[in-house]
């Protein structure tokens, strides 16, 4: 079986959420799928669980961060082009997220973040492999 990752998040608006990442290119998986939990399918191998706070607490033992004030975590999707960055996000706000940052251009990168509608952080993002430095900065070269 390939490797895939999920992506578990508490969200307040089960029905909100699903509409938000839908506008964001996800589709729903109706059989991971119920009226507490939507399986949002971004490829093959990365899924986005959208689970009511009842739901995600069930699977846990701590209190669920708010991340409209606080950043729990911060997760990043590429796409094939800086037009998809634009309309992805562009999508994502009018589906009622926000964004919290400009655009940033790195010269091989372009990169613009954009929260959900329960404060998720996403970054959305086209990286040109063939804009990319030689040799990075000492900074990124340690870490």
């Amino acid at each position: 079986m390939a490797k895939q990752i999920f992506i578990n998040l508490a969200v307040k608006n089960l029905q909100q959420s699903a509409a938000f990442y839908t506008a964001l290119g996800f589709t729903v998986n109706p059989q991971f799928s119920d009226d507490t939990a939507k399986c949002m399918v971004w490829s093959d191998s990365i899924y986005v669980m959208l689970l009511t706070h009842d739901k995600f607490s069930s699977f846990i033992n701590k209190p669920i961060a708010d991340t409209k004030s606080a950043v729990a975590g911060l997760f990043s999707l590429s796409v094939d082009s800086v037009g998809e960055v634009n309309n992805m996000v562009e999508a994502g706000l009018a589906a009622g997220g926000i964004e919290p940052t400009e655009l940033r251009d790195y010269g091989f990168m372009q990169q613009r973040t954009i929260e959900d509608v329960d404060g998720h952080t996403w970054e959305v993002f086209y990286m040109d492999m063939s804009k990319l430095p030689a040799q990075q900065p000492q900074a990124a070269q340690t870490a």
